[in-house]
C-alpha cells in the first residue's frame, strides 16, 4: 500500500486510540488499547524508516539513518519533563497534546512525495510482513538492546541507591553521547564499512554495561553513558544501513519490520528480566547478564552473517 498511506494510516489510527485514552479509565481497556496502538506504531516506524532509505543517497545511509534517529533521541530526552508539565494540568489535556502531534505527523505525511510503484504488491501473508532472511540476523539487535531496556528503566533507581545525584545523570549523559556521536560519526559506516563500524560499537555497548555491573561511582557512570551512547548510538544506523544493501526495495519495510521486532522485543525483554534479577540478586548480576547478552552480539552476527551469505548486495 506505500509507506506514504502506512503513515497516514498510523498517524490516524494512533490521534484516535489516544483519544480513546483521554476517557478511558477501565485498565485492562487500556492495555487492550496499548497492544493495539502498538501494531499501528510498529507500522509507522517501519513505514517511516524504509520510505527514508528510499530518499537518502546509497553513500550516506548510515549518516541519513543516524540524523532520523536523532529526532526520537530528542523526543526521549524532551517527553518525560514537557509530559509531567503538561499532566499538572489534568490527563486530559495530556493526551489531546499527543493528539495533536500525531495529527501534525498526519500533515507532514501528507506532504511527502509519493514513490513510483516497484510493481504488482504480492497477497499480504506473514511472509510478506517479516523478512524471512533478516529473522536470524535481526537476533544480534535483540541481544545488545537488552542492556538498554534495563538501562531506560532502572539507571536512576542504581544511581539513587548508591547515593548519586541527580538520579537522571546516566540517562541525560547518555542522550547528549547519542546527539553528538551521530553528527560526528555518522559517516564512518559509509566512508569504512558498515560492518567496520557496527562490530566495534557492539564491543562498546558489551564494556559500558560491565562497567555499570561494577557498581561504579560517579565519574564511573558518566564513563559508562559516554560509551554506551556512542556504541548504540552508531550501533543500529551501521547495522540498519548494511542490512538494506542486501534486501530488494519492494522489501525494505518488511526488513524495517523485522529489525524493529527484533529491538523492541530486547528492550522489553530486558526491562522485564533485569527487574527480577535486580530484586533477586542486584543491579550488578543484572547488568553482568545484560553485559555477557552484548558480548555475544558480535560473534553472533558474523556466525549467522556467513552462514546466510549476505556478502553480496543486492
Amino acid at each position: 500500500i506505500g509507506h506514504r498511506t502506512v503513515l497516514l494510516v498510523a498517524s490516524v489510527a494512533i490521534a484516535l486510540i489516544t483519544v480513546v485514552y483521554a476517557f478511558l479509565e477501565w485498565v485492562h481497556g487500556i492495555l487492550a488499547l496499548a497492544f493495539v496502538q502498538g501494531f499501528f506504531w510498529s507500522g509507522m516506524l517501519s513505514g517511516s524508516s524504509a520510505y527514508l532509505i528510499s530518499i537518502v543517497p546509497k553513500a550516506r545511509r548510515a549518516e541519513g539513518l543516524g540524523y532520523a534517529g536523532l529526532a526520537s533521541i530528542f523526543a526521549l530526552a524532551v517527553a518525560p519533563t514537557v509530559g509531567f508539565q503538561i499532566y499538572r494540568t489534568g490527563w486530559f489535556p495530556l493526551a489531546m497534546t499527543c493528539v495533536g502531534l500525531n495529527i501534525a505527523m498526519f500533515v507532514i505525511a501528507l506532504f511527502l512525495g509519493r514513490k513510483p510503484e516497484s510493481g504488482p504488491h504480492p497477497p499480504l501473508t506473514l511472509r510478506t510482513i517479516i523478512e524471512p532472511r533478516i529473522i536470524a540476523l535481526a537476533g544480534t539487535l535483540f541481544l545488545y538492546s537488552f542492556g538498554y531496556g534495563g538501562i531506560t528503566s532502572f539507571s536512576s533507581l542504581y544511581a539513587d541507591s548508591a547515593g548519586i545525584s541527580p538520579r537522571s545523570i546516566y540517562l541525560t549523559t547518555l542522550a547528549i553521547a547519542i546527539l553528538l556521536a551521530r553528527p560526528a560519526l555518522g559517516r564512518l559506516g559509509d566512508k569504512y564499512g558498515y560492518r567496520k563500524v557496527f562490530l566495534p560499537c557492539l564491543a562498546l555497548v558489551a564494556l559500558s554495561l560491565a562497567m555499570l555491573a561494577m557498581t561504579p561511582g560517579r565519574i564511573g557512570l558518566i564513563i559508562s553513558a559516554l560509551t554506551f551512547g556512542v556504541g548504540f548510538g552508531l550501533a543500529y544506523p551501521a547495522f540498519a544501513a548494511y542490512v538494506m544493501q542486501h534486501v530488494e526495495d519492494s522489501r525494505r519495510g518488511a526488513a524495517f519490520g523485522t529489525m524493529i521486532a527484533a529491538f523492541d522485543t530486547g528492550i522489553g525483554t530486558g526491562s522485564t528480566t533485569m527487574g527480577w534479577l535486580i530484586q533477586e540478586h542486584g543491579y550488578g548480576a543484572a547488568f553482568g547478564v545484560a553485559a555477557v547478552l552484548a558480548a555475544c552480539a558480535a560473534p553472533y552476527f558474523l556466525a549467522v552473517d556467513r552462514r546466510i551469505k549476505m556478502a553480496a548486495p543486492v
